[in-house]
């Protein structure tokens, strides 16, 4: 007998390919129009896998700005990325949508939940997923965002709660990534992860999931299994 999973989608290499230039942009101008004219060129900042508010965490103390500055700034800078992104975002970004997820949604849709797990701010995350395309098959009112906590590991939680009350089980939860960050905030709430080497980590990076793919549609038949167990 199958039960459904509650699977929660990153979305950035995972939904998505290269979709985050403009995305990149709105959190650059965010910061200059929230904190001034600053030097960006010299800060290297890892971005994959993490929460927008982490890494404008980062690019600001690289450029030097106080962390109590940065803290009374955080929601400044999440509107005004927000905003700038709506600006900037491609009218259509159906493209960008990874190899074998238009397929493959619609398959587990059938016998599963879908939410998300991502960095983005969610008004980002929504209209990225909108102008791909895909939006309307994660609802509102659900997911874990980088708007809701800095810290990924916070957010797999947080989107079990809002599934259900009690928060959907852990045992009946996957986290679907491509970085070996989605696989520590799986493990950090203790509920099982699938990565797809779909974004910038090859299968061998990614080997401390419970299951890697080269791409997505090599999900089905595992994700079958587990709700099968």
């Amino acid at each position: 007998m199958s039960h459904p999973l509650l699977l929660l989608w990153d979305i950035d290499g995972t939904l998505l390919q290269r979709a985050s230039v403009e995305h990149a942009a709105a959190l650059y101008r965010a910061l200059r129009e929230v904190h001034g004219e600053l030097e960006f060129e010299a800060i290297g900042v890892t971005a994959a896998g993490r929460t927008d508010g982490a890494i404008a965490r980062d690019i600001l103390l690289g450029c030097g700005v106080g962390v109590e500055r940065i803290d009374a700034c955080v929601e400044r800078v999440a509107e005004a990325t927000e905003a700038a992104y709506e600006e900037m975002c491609p009218a259509d970004l159906s493209a960008k949508v990874a190899p074998g997820i238009l397929e493959l949604l619609p398959e587990l849709e059938r016998t599963h939940h879908f939410s998300l797990v991502t960095g983005n701010f969610e008004p980002v995350a929504r209209l990225k997923l909108e102008r791909a395309g895909i939006g309307h098959r994660f609802p509102a009112g659900q997911g874990g965002f980088g708007s809701d906590h800095a810290r990924r590991a916070e957010l797999p939680p947080i989107a079990r709660a809002r599934m259900s009350d009690p928060p959907w089980p852990r045992e009946r939860t996957v986290v679907i990534g491509d970085t070996p960050r989605d696989i520590a905030c799986a493990r950090a709430d203790r509920v099982r992860v699938a990565a797809v080497a779909t974004g910038p980590f090859a299968v061998e990076a990614l080997a401390d999931a419970d299951a890697v793919a080269d791409d997505a549609r090599a999900l089905l038949p595992v994700l079958g299994d587990w709700a099968a167990g």
